[in-house]
């Protein structure tokens, strides 16, 4: 949906070209996304109709489950947090994390070599995610594929149902492609989806001769969204078969992590597994941290820092390796293992920490940031910009320390600094160099 996202202008678009899971950060939001069983029953629950399926963790449950169903047209699907799962391949070799099977000697056979395996796609990066379970279903054969979704959408001001007569591709294509294809109607959040408006949704799709059907489907659709406190519900494709029976056949649900008090059921069954680690252990220390391709690890505090410390790096020619917001109450525990959460990304030349504090003491920062690079040996550059409270015993720590850290008060001149640095580290770690840096007379405090 980023496409969609970034047609109608949701958040800024930043020079860093931070993406909607960032502007999401901006927030200290951390969004819950669901396997596509929990979406299947999630609709069943809601009225909407997907095929017969079931969930398996050993080649022996998905043996029983394709007996279950009682039919030859099967499909089984790793359950895996991740687009291209069809064209994705195994770790041990097995080729594709959808597969069409015809009997439950092969579920089983094809999902011993799923379960506990990594599926690599086209979003998981080289190094994979793990499948701990399969959903082993019936085969449909659609005839018609429709895309529907109700999310939240800023440039709306709230809620809106979006439509496609396009379904089962990947609708960012379509959006560039033929944007005239999907159909976007706005929802009074007040009043909620009205019957007339489900029904014009329903005839721009060119589903009229299923109108009572579609209309009924996305009304339940709706109610979803509100009662489970959804920020998407995604079906793709909504599937008219032979008999001219309709049903979901795939679906994809996020969710706002601030509604968990009111939805914790739902939230009981977030998958820590299918999520960044990193990201997972920040959580545990209240830090908001995002993984991203750059070189430049970066912590600050507040979101609003966060973006403009990407931004100016990006502006020198760099770019970041992560979002780390640290917050206005860091303890000096929570600062080090930030530091050792951005070092655990290789990708990472050089650390720039950008602090303004206000409730955020700045000698408290110090503390955490010579505390992490004596225990975890950094040996990479380190560029320290801190302003406001407590900023001169936080320079007199750091001048104590006589550690490799850089301070500069101003911070183009920090950010330009960590993309020179960075950039000669990158050099040197291909080079297979061991670089030490020494820090030069005038960057002493």
């Amino acid at each position: 949906m980023s496409s969609l996202l970034t047609k109608f202008g949701t958040g800024i678009r930043l020079a860093s070209q931070c993406s909607p899971k960032i502007l999401g950060a901006a927030s200290t939001v951390r969004h819950l996304n669901v396997q596509e069983h929990i979406s299947y029953s999630l609709l069943n629950e809601a009225g909407i109709p997907t095929p017969k399926f079931g969930v398996a963790a050993s080649g022996a449950e998905a043996e029983k489950i394709a007996n279950d169903l009682k039919t030859k047209n099967l499909i089984l699907k790793a359950q895996v947090l991740a687009g291209g799962r069809g064209k994705g391949h195994f770790k041990n070799g097995l080729k594709g994390g959808v597969r069409v099977i015809n009997n439950a000697q092969e579920a089983k056979e094809i999902a011993s070599k799923m379960v506990g395996q990594l599926l690599v796609t086209k979003q998981t990066g080289a190094g994979g995610r793990i499948c701990n379970k399969v959903m082993v279903a019936e085969r449909k054969f659609p005839r018609r594929e429709f895309y529907f979704a109700v999310m939240m959408e800023r440039a709306f001001n709230g809620p809106v149902v979006i439509a496609s007569s396009q379904g089962g591709v990947n609708i960012e294509e379509v959006a560039a492609e033929n944007p005239e294809a999907i159909v976007y109607e706005p929802i009074d959040i007040a009043k909620g989806l009205t019957k007339e408006q489900a029904a014009k949704v329903t005839k721009a799709v060119g589903l009229d001769d299923h109108l009572d059907d579609t209309v009924k489907m996305l009304l339940n659709l709706y109610d979803l969204f509100v009662k489970k406190d959804a920020l998407l519900v995604e079906i793709n494709p909504y599937a008219e078969d032979a008999n001219e029976t309709h049903f979901a056949l795939d679906a994809k649900m996020r969710f706002d992590d601030n509604a968990e008090f009111r939805q914790k059921d739902l939230f009981a069954l977030r998958d820590w597994s299918q999520e960044n680690m990193q990201e997972v252990e920040a959580a545990k220390f209240d830090l908001n941290y995002i993984a991203l391709d750059g070189s430049i690890g970066c912590m600050v505090n507040g979101a609003g820092l966060a973006m403009a410390t990407m931004d100016i790096i990006k502006l020198h020619g760099g770019d970041p390796a992560n979002f780390l917001d640290v917050g206005g109450g860091a303890t000096v525990d929570a600062v080090r293992e930030a530091f050792k959460i951005i070092t655990a990304d290789p990708k990472v030349h050089a650390i720039l920490v950008n602090i303004f504090g206000g409730i955020m003491r700045c000698d408290v920062i110090a503390e955490g940031i010579i505390a992490a690079a004596k225990e975890l040996n950094i040996k990479m550059p380190i560029i320290v910009r801190l302003q406001g409270t407590n900023v001169n015993e936080a320079k007199e720590l750091i001048k104590k320390s006589e550690l490799r850290i850089l301070p500069k008060d101003d911070l183009d001149e920090a950010a330009m600094l960590s993309v020179h640095l960075a950039q000669i580290v990158h050099l040197a770690r291909e080079a297979r160099l061991d670089v030490s840096f020494e820090i030069p007379p005038e960057y002493h405090i």
